[in-house]
C-alpha cells in the first residue's frame, strides 16, 4: 500500500532531523507541513514567505538529499504560506528555484550555447529581484562601492568604471550589490542583455561546452552579453583553461564598450592562482571594497531587515545586536532570522532577556563593557608606549596617534561624549572632536590606518 503524503513527509522530516541539531530542526521545520503530493510536485506549507526564503537559503542540500532519498528524483517543491498571517485568503505559492546540483547537471547535458532558449523566450538574466538598491544599506564601509555601483546602473553609457571589480569578505554585500546593478539596469531597460552567473557556473558551462566541442557557440553567447556580472571569480583560480576563456570574453566586451562586474573576496592585487594578464585587466576599471560593517551600518540593516520580516525589534535589542554581531551583514541577518523563527515557535515577544541567549548562540558575546580605561589600555599596547604618556602634554608624533586614536574608539566602541573622553585626558571638546573627525575622514583612504583601528578592536573585544 503507498504511503500517504504525510507519512511521506514525515520520513523526510526524520532525515532532515537526523541531521541538525535539535534547535535548528525545531525552529525552522516543525511549522513546516505537508500539503500535498501530485505529479511530483509536492506542496509544503510554511508559516511565512521568510520562511521559505531562509529554507532555501539555509538548508537547500539537505531538503533536497531528504527529498530525493524519500520521494525519489526529479520533485517539484512548492512552499505555500499567507502573505498576511492569519488571513487564508492571501495565500500564495513559491516554487523554489532550482539547487545547484540540478543546474550542475544541466550545464552537464546542455546545448552549444549553455543560456541557450527557444527563440521566443525572453533572455533570462538569472536576476535575483531581491537584490535591489532600495533594500541595500549603505555605510561608511560600503558607501564608495555603492556610488559607484549606482552610477553604473543609472547610466550604462558611461564606462568610467569598466570593469568594477567589487570586493571584501564573505557576507558584506557583494552579491547583493553587484546584482542590484543588474536589476536596475532591467528595470530600465527590459531588452538589454544583463547575465549575473557565479564564477563556479560559468566554469561548469564552459567544461560542458568544450567537452562537446562546442566552445565557439560558448563564446557567442557570452559576446552577445551586454552587462556581464560574475560573482566570486577568484573561484576560478587555479584554472587555466577556464581564464584563458574568459580572457577573450573580457577583451571582446571591453573593446565593445559591454559592462563587466566582478567579485571576489580579495583585492585584485592579492589574488593567486590568476594569469597576470588577467590580472592586469581586472585593474583596468574600478575596485571597490566593502568592509565589516560599521555599528551604523549594522543597525541600519537590523532596522530595514526586521521591517522587511513584517517584525518590529525593540531599540534595546537593535542595539545589543549590532554591538556584538560585528563580522559581516548575512551574520546580521541569520540572528533576525533566528530571532524571527525561535519567536514564532515559543509564541514570544522579541525583548532583550529574550535575544541575549539566540545572540550568544550565533557569537561570543563581549562580556567586559567597553569603557575609557579598556580603550587606553588596548591602544597602548598596540602602539607599545607606556599609557601614562597619553595624558601628558607632549606632542610626539607616535603619541598624539595614538591619544587620537584612543579619543576615536572611546567615542566609537564606549559610546562616550565627547566632553567625558576630553575630561579623561584634558582636553577640550574641540580637540576631541578635531581627532575624531580627522580619524574618520583618513579611514576611508588609509589603509593601514584602517588596519591599526580594527587589530585595535580586536584586541578590546577579546
Amino acid at each position: 500500500m503507498a504511503l500517504s503524503h504525510l507519512e511521506l513527509w514525515a520520513q523526510c522530516r526524520q532525515f532532515i532531523a537526523e541531521n541538525l541539531t535539535t534547535q535548528q530542526f525545531t525552529a525552522w521545520f516543525s511549522d513546516v507541513h505537508s500539503v500535498s503530493f501530485n505529479n511530483g510536485e509536492l506542496r509544503l506549507s510554511v508559516p511565512s514567505p521568510y520562511f521559505s526564503e531562509q529554507l532555501e537559503e539555509r538548508y537547500p542540500s539537505l531538503i533536497n538529499a531528504a527529498i530525493k532519498k524519500v520521494y525519489g528524483p526529479g520533485v517539484e517543491l512548492v512552499f505555500m504560506f499567507n502573505q498576511v498571517s492569519g488571513q487564508p485568503e492571501s495565500k500564495v505559492e513559491l516554487h523554489t528555484s532550482k539547487p545547484s546540483a540540478a543546474i550542475m547537471r544541466e550545464a552537464s547535458n546542455a546545448p552549444a550555447n549553455p543560456f541557450a532558449e527557444p527563440t521566443a523566450a525572453p533572455f533570462r538574466s538569472q536576476l535575483n529581484a531581491r537584490y535591489n538598491f532600495e533594500n541595500y544599506c549603505v555605510g561608511q564601509s560600503n558607501k564608495v562601492a555603492y556610488t559607484i555601483a549606482e552610477s553604473i546602473a543609472n547610466d550604462p553609457s558611461i564606462k568610467t568604471f569598466n570593469p568594477l571589480f567589487v570586493f571584501g569578505p564573505t557576507g558584506v554585500g557583494k552579491t547583493h550589490l553587484i546584482q542590484a546593478i543588474g536589476v536596475r539596469l532591467k528595470e530600465r531597460n527590459p531588452e538589454a542583455r544583463v547575465l549575473y552567473v557565479t564564477a563556479r557556473l560559468f566554469q561548469a558551462y564552459y567544461t560542458a561546452a568544450n567537452h562537446k566541442g562546442h566552445i565557439n557557440d560558448f563564446f557567442k553567447f557570452y559576446q552577445s552579453i551586454d552587462t556581464l556580472i560574475i560573482d566570486d571569480v577568484q573561484d576560478i583560480a587555479g584554472n587555466p583553461g577556464t581564464q584563458n576563456t574568459f580572457f577573450h570574453i573580457f577583451n571582446q566586451l571591453h573593446q565593445n564598450n559591454r559592462q563587466i562586474i566582478l567579485s571576489s573576496d580579495c583585492a585584485p592585487s592579492e589574488m593567486e592562482g590568476f594569469e597576470a594578464r588577467l590580472l592586469n585587466r581586472f585593474k583596468w576599471g574600478a575596485s571597490a571594497a566593502l568592509e565589516k560593517p560599521d555599528l551604523e551600518l549594522r543597525r541600519q540593516v537590523l532596522i530595514k531587515k526586521s521591517q522587511t520580516d513584517g517584525l518590529e525589534l525593540p531599540a534595546d535589542v537593535i542595539e545589543y545586536v549590532a554591538e556584538n554581531v560585528t563580522d559581516s551583514i548575512r551574520e546580521l541577518e541569520g540572528v533576525v532570522a533566528s530571532l524571527v523563527a525561535n519567536a514564532t515557535v515559543l509564541n514570544s515577544e522579541i525583548t532583550l532577556d529574550f535575544a541575549r541567549p539566540v545572540v550568544a548562540n550565533a557569537v561570543r558575546i563581549r562580556r567586559a563593557k567597553v569603557n575609557f580605561e579598556i580603550v587606553s589600555e588596548a591602544v597602548s599596547s598596540y602602539f607599545k608606549i607606556n599609557p601614562d604618556v597619553i595624558y601628558t602634554k607632549t606632542r610626539k608624533r607616535e603619541i598624539s596617534d595614538a591619544r587620537q586614536m584612543i579619543m576615536y574608539l572611546s567615542k566609537k566602541l564606549a559610546g562616550m561624549s565627547l566632553k567625558s573622553i576630553g575630561n579623561k585626558l584634558g582636553r577640550t571638546h574641540a580637540t576631541v572632536l578635531y581627532a575624531c573627525n580627522n580619524i574618520e575622514e583618513r579611514l576611508s583612504i588609509d589603509k593601514e590606518l584602517r588596519a591599526s583601528v580594527d587589530a585595535i578592536t580586536d584586541l578590546i573585544r577579546k
